[in-house]
């Protein structure tokens, strides 16, 4: 199971903003390309999100669905990934001081993925997770929580949404 941490030098209600946002899906998932909403209200459960990922010339659109919300701490998905299966997906944000403990926790499910989980794919998962969580963190500070479009909208010219 591939579990990492980091502190966010933001609090946790800008970090779970974020995390909320389905627009905003694709910025701090790591291989995702373009992100749509498919079904329902992200992050409510059984909200779903549909989106592509690029390896090399090869396009695949993968799915991701709500399978637990705890809104402002807990959100757990299932990453469905076509033949090669589903895999659990949880992140949780922990309040640190006036800063953010997120941990993220990953492991296959079913199909190939399950399969063929071993200490290799741990290690590439760890990376990713690495990644993705550097990621989040520039999404929550330095300022980048001010109004404006996500990236989605900005390669669509879409205009942002504002509440």
């Amino acid at each position: 199971m591939a579990v990492r941490h980091r502190l966010i030098k933001a609090d946790p209600a800008a970090v779970w903003e974020v995390l909320a946002d389905g627009d905003r899906y694709a910025d701090w998932v790591v291989g995702t390309g373009e992100s749509r909403p498919e079904q329902g209200q992200w992050p409510q459960v059984g909200a779903s999100i549909e989106y592509e990922i690029r390896l090399g010339p090869a396009r695949l659109t993968n799915r991701t669905v709500v399978r637990r919300c705890e809104e402002g701490e807990r959100l757990e998905l299932e990453i469905m990934a076509g033949f090669l299966g589903s895999a659990r997906f949880a992140i949780e944000l922990r309040e640190w001081g006036e800063h953010c403990l997120v941990i993220a926790d990953e492991h296959p499910l079913r199909g190939a993925g399950a399969a063929l989980h071993n200490f290799g794919v741990e290690a590439l998962i760890q990376v990713r997770h690495r990644s993705m969580l550097a990621r989040l963190a520039r999404c929550c500070e330095e300022g980048e929580r001010r109004p404006g479009p996500s990236a989605r909208q900005a390669r669509t010219g879409e205009a942002p949404r504002h509440a």
